[in-house]
């Protein structure tokens, strides 16, 4: 049996709810189709806007939402995206499928989307093929109130008053896609650029992201880093608030990635492997960012996650559209668990992406629409969001098919909402094996538990024949001990125990 140790007395860090934020491009079906099908589309709607998209999200408590891009963040111009639909520019997605952009959905329409969702704001801006101009306007178009060339076009255009930027990403990949730059140059670049995201609201922030590393580029961090806090540069306030980091899993490797729904146990415990190396990236870039902010004043703000396979065949190769099982149910639970380990530093993450693209939590097919795995994990975790993580350790055996890809059985974290109660998540990593676990709890006596799980053979999915195949299940595996609670977890799973 497994021995679980809980001290709820020892606090460690606020879990940013921000942690629990997706990504939102304009790739393949993620706007058009899966969130925005016009105001006159027999789909119902509400400005447009997907009504069941919108409050399947709202469900899962959605705190932010990432938006434009990405490799497209890169090359948009924000003013082709205003105005009269009929007189937005059309431009071809070069990044994506090669397909027309009407510019349909432009920044109106984003934050349209976020008022209904009732969550934060988060622009990415254009270093890579922009001007430090443009991003300057974009920002007094959106958030400036008074007289100003920008306010008038935005009040012309039909919004008066201005919206609210909770996040602004100087720059997208810009070591790839966002201009190849080496990190010195980026880094003088955000400099610059980011003189000019102003806060013209004296009571409102927005806080800045500066591009951060791909994966294990440790030099990039490095680089990025020394050359912005160069030059007697001290730490100032609103300067820098984050650093992105972009990492996904792919079992086979970049170029080949592997099927999303064809796989074996072997590639079962290699995909999972390969999503625990989130701890080790942020521990890692972690140390590096503690040499310039020991005060861990600037946020990790992973704002790309999660599995990208093979696209689905019959399917557009440049709009990346994937089935998701059990197993990417397993690597949202995995990582979630490692950003509320670490979210002393961690301070938001995007899931990419959030409909119809990568680990989306929403597939939709016309008039259509599946809740995935994933949207389920999403669901049970919902809890921790602005929790108070507390210190938790779980006994773990080795498992995996090969040397090379053996891992931990389990993975746990654990948090203290605002009422007191005590919210544990586990994940199950074993395609065939339950596991006894006893959890002590020190200082408190449990009264009621609640449980729920998500949990299936580890090639289950949901689909449009077939919706809700795998979904969020009551749990009742668990009883009350003397010290604290026992149970058993299945084999492919992620458990939520809700402890009063």
């Amino acid at each position: 049996m497994a021995k679980m140790v809980i001290n709820p007395n020892r606090k460690l860090s606020r879990i940013n709810r921000q942690i629990y934020g997706h990504f939102s491009e304009h790739l393949g079906r993620c706007i058009y189709e899966g969130i925005y099908v016009g105001e006159n589309s027999p789909i119902k709607n509400v400005n447009g806007m997907r009504t069941d998209v919108v409050e399947a999200l709202k469900a899962i408590k959605i705190p932010v939402l990432r938006w434009p891009g990405g490799c497209f963040a890169d090359e948009y111009h924000w003013k082709d995206g205003i105005g009269p639909k009929e007189g937005r520019k059309k431009i071809v997605n070069t990044h994506w499928g090669g397909v027309v952009e009407d510019n349909s959905f432009g920044t109106h329409e984003f934050f349209e989307l976020c008022r209904q969702l009732g969550c934060e704001t988060y622009i990415n801006g254009n270093l890579g093929s922009g001007t430090v101009q443009e991003m300057s306007e974009w920002v007094e178009y959106m958030t400036f109130e008074g007289v100003s060339p920008m306010a008038e076009q935005r009040e012309k255009n039909g919004h008066k008053d201005p919206w609210k930027v909770d996040f602004f990403g100087v720059g997208n990949e810009n070591w790839g896609c966002g201009g190849n730059m080496n990190p010195d140059f980026y880094a003088n670049e955000y400099r610059r650029y980011q003189t000019y995201v102003r806060d013209y609201k004296a009571d409102h922030h927005i806080q800045k992201i500066c591009c951060g590393a791909n994966v294990d580029d440790y030099e990039w961090t490095e680089g990025v880093l020394k050359t912005c806090f160069s030059h007697s540069l001290p730490f100032q306030h609103g300067f820098m608030d984050g650093l992105s980091l972009h990492y996904y899993v792919h079992p086979e490797g970049w170029e080949t990635k592997g099927s999303a729904t064809d796989f074996d146990k072997k590639v079962w415990y290699k995909t999972l492997n390969k999503a625990l190396f989130m701890d080790e990236l942020i521990r890692r870039h972690g140390a590096i960012m503690d040499q310039y902010d020991p005060e861990k004043k600037i946020g990790m703000i992973v704002d790309e996650w999660g599995t990208w396979f093979t696209c689905e065949p019959g399917t557009n190769p440049g709009f990346l559209y994937q089935q998701n099982t059990i197993r990417d149910a397993l690597v949202a639970g995995i990582t979630l668990n490692i950003f509320n380990k670490h979210s002393d530093r961690v301070k938001m993450a995007n899931l990419a992406q959030i409909v119809n693209v990568l680990q989306a939590v929403i597939l939709t097919e016309g008039d259509k629409m599946i809740k995935t795995p994933t949207y389920h994990v999403f669901d049970m975790y919902k809890y921790h969001q602005d929790a108070e993580l507390v210190d938790s350790s779980i006994e773990t055996e080795t498992i995996g098919d090969e040397d090379e890809w053996k891992m931990p059985n389990l993975t746990e974290s654990v948090s203290v909402d605002g009422d007191g109660a005590l919210h544990i998540t586990l994940t199950n990593l074993s395609a065939d094996e339950s596991y006894d676990i006893d959890a002590h709890i020190v200082d408190r006596k449990v009264s009621e538990i609640r449980g729920e799980i998500v949990s299936d053979e580890m090639h289950a999915m949901n689909t449009f024949e077939d919706p809700d195949h795998v979904r969020v299940k009551k749990f009742d595996g668990a009883r009350i001990t003397e010290n604290g609670v026992s149970l058993t977890i299945p084999a492919c799973s992620v458990l939520h125990l809700e402890l009063r």
